[in-house]
């Protein structure tokens, strides 16, 4: 009687691969570094709002704490549509904050200033990183548009087509609220 036997040999082979979530990042980080065209001291991050680590800012003109309420009752409101931000109300110019936050890659901005406070309905700024151009909307409706903003259901070009382009504030400190 002749027996066989089936002998089969297995090699395992392991997958691995020749990149990890550093590399990843690191060409994330490289596509996305600008120079602001003109200063080149200027640098940021252009990351997708979607991706982006914080989607908005919360910067009150200056410490004033008129603006207070309106930044806490406005980031309560971030807060509670699941938005991450970040409240800036550090000493230094307006100027100097959006640059920080620009460094940082947060894809807009929002300022209290003095038409919030001195205006009804109160409204407020919303500031696009990468073009810097600036819309004027109430503050209960800026949640719903940072939402979609970064969710992708709404561009820039859509936001500034439905509300008005911020030219520059129309009430100072000395206004009052108008009835």
């Amino acid at each position: 009687m002749n027996m066989f036997q089936n002998v089969e040999e297995i090699i395992p082979n392991v997958i691995e691969p020749s990149f990890g979530i550093g590399r990843i990042m690191y060409t994330v980080f490289e596509h996305t570094f600008h120079i602001r065209e003109g200063d080149e001291q200027r640098t940021f991050f252009s990351f997708p709002a979607v991706v982006a680590p914080f989607k908005c800012s919360v910067l009150p003109l200056s410490q004033n704490q008129e603006f207070m309420p309106f930044v806490k009752e406005l980031s309560e409101a971030l807060t509670r549509n699941g938005i991450s931000h970040k409240v800036d109300d550090s000493s230094g110019s307006i100027g100097r904050r959006y640059a920080r936050t620009d460094e940082i890659g947060v894809a807009f901005g929002i300022t209290i200033d003095f038409d919030t406070v001195n205006r009804t309905p109160h409204t407020a700024t919303l500031r696009d990183r990468d073009s810097m151009r600036q819309i004027r909307a109430e503050i209960s409706e800026l949640p719903a548009i940072i939402r979609d903003l970064a969710n992708g259901y709404l561009t820039w070009a859509d936001v500034e087509a439905k509300y008005p382009q911020f030219e520059g504030q129309e009430t100072g400190k000395k206004d009052t609220i108008e009835e």
